[in-house]
């Protein structure tokens, strides 16, 4: 797939003209590159942010009449009522990898009762479109709360009068995102001395790029054959963890390519998560960055279990071809902040 994206399809006669469109989590990692994506087909995005500047600083180039900040988050229900009554259609993206108590951001908050008050919102403002951003591996019985609240989200998103359409990506690559700026960290800094990875490392991933994801999103807003479906999104190749801590060791530039991979068996991963989530979180309020380095033993859970799909679905569906990840690396290392 090139970076050229095609006119908007006509919109299905089920549903009213798209023009505007809600999006929340407009200034995360995905919501940047879905705002970019329906900017560039004509649509204006309505974004409900916490940080009007962020947003603006992000997108430079738009226009203010093609991009539309409400100021609030997902539970503050007039700037969401708000977002909803200017709004045709609906992309929720906001999502957490980690819980953060002392900024009142925690799964249950954000997955389950976010998404409720964007599925109440949406139906209140006469909205009949709405795009749902989960994750994969979601199901009812999942080992961690991250995933049961996207599963418990999703039901919500189900449970509802819209057109709905579910995207579940496997992990999403670009050189603004939270895994390649780890990554990139780990390859070029002296500290740690080596590259951890979390249990044995030989669980596959398939890495996605977010202009893959967003793409998608945004490309499903017209096509009535994704109404009440969920779409699993992953790039065109699995890797292992120790894998793809080579591949980006060996691409990054100025990375020192001495510094051996070390796994950190699974108990003392989760003992680690533990010890260290308390102190961390308090020191995150001082320095954000620390930010990128924390986890927790969801997550070491998570990275046992293999998160892979069948990537020829998003393919034949939306018509594009998936963006290599070793290609797509090699022509952004140099970018990744």
């Amino acid at each position: 797939m090139t970076d050229e994206t095609p006119a908007a399809p006509a919109t299905s006669s089920v549903l009213p003209p798209i023009k505007n469109v809600m999006v929340t989590g407009a200034t995360g990692f995905v919501g940047r590159a879905v705002v970019q994506e329906l900017v560039a087909r004509g649509l204006r995005p309505i974004c409900v942010v916490r940080n009007r500047n962020k947003l603006s600083r992000q997108h430079p180039l738009v226009p203010g009449n093609q991009l539309t900040a409400i100021v609030g988050s997902l539970h503050d229900h007039r700037a969401v009522r708000e977002a909803a009554e200017l709004s045709q259609a609906a992309i929720h993206l906001a999502g957490i990898i980690l819980s953060r108590r002392l900024k009142g951001q925690t799964f249950e908050r954000v997955h389950v009762s976010g998404t409720q008050n964007i599925v109440d919102a949406s139906a209140n403002a006469g909205i009949t479109r709405l795009i749902h951003m989960s994750s994969l591996g979601t199901k009812p019985d999942a080992n961690t709360t991250y995933h049961q609240t996207k599963w418990r989200a999703e039901e919500s998103v189900r449970r509802s009068a819209l057109s709905w359409t579910i995207f579940r990506p496997s992990l999403i690559h670009g050189p603004l995102g939270e895994f390649m700026r780890l990554m990139k960290r780990f390859s070029t800094s002296l500290i740690p001395p080596v590259l951890p990875y979390l249990g044995t490392g030989l669980a596959q991933v398939q890495p996605i790029h977010v202009k893959d994801v967003a793409y998608c999103l945004v490309e499903s807003l017209f096509r009535e054959q994704t109404f009440g479906q969920t779409y699993p999104l992953g790039g065109p190749k699995p890797y292992s963890w120790r894998s793809l801590f080579s591949i980006c060791q060996n691409l990054m530039p100025k990375a020192r390519r001495w510094k051996p991979m070390v796994s950190l068996p699974v108990p003392v991963a989760k003992a680690v998560a533990s010890l260290s989530g308390p102190p961390m979180a308090l020191a995150e309020l001082l320095f954000p960055s620390i930010g990128l380095f924390r986890f927790d033993a969801g997550q070491v859970t998570m990275a046992q279990e293999n998160n892979t799909c069948d990537y020829t679905i998003a393919e034949e569906v939306f018509g594009i071809r998936l963006r290599d990840f070793e290609e797509e690396l090699a022509s952004y290392a140099d970018q990744i902040g």
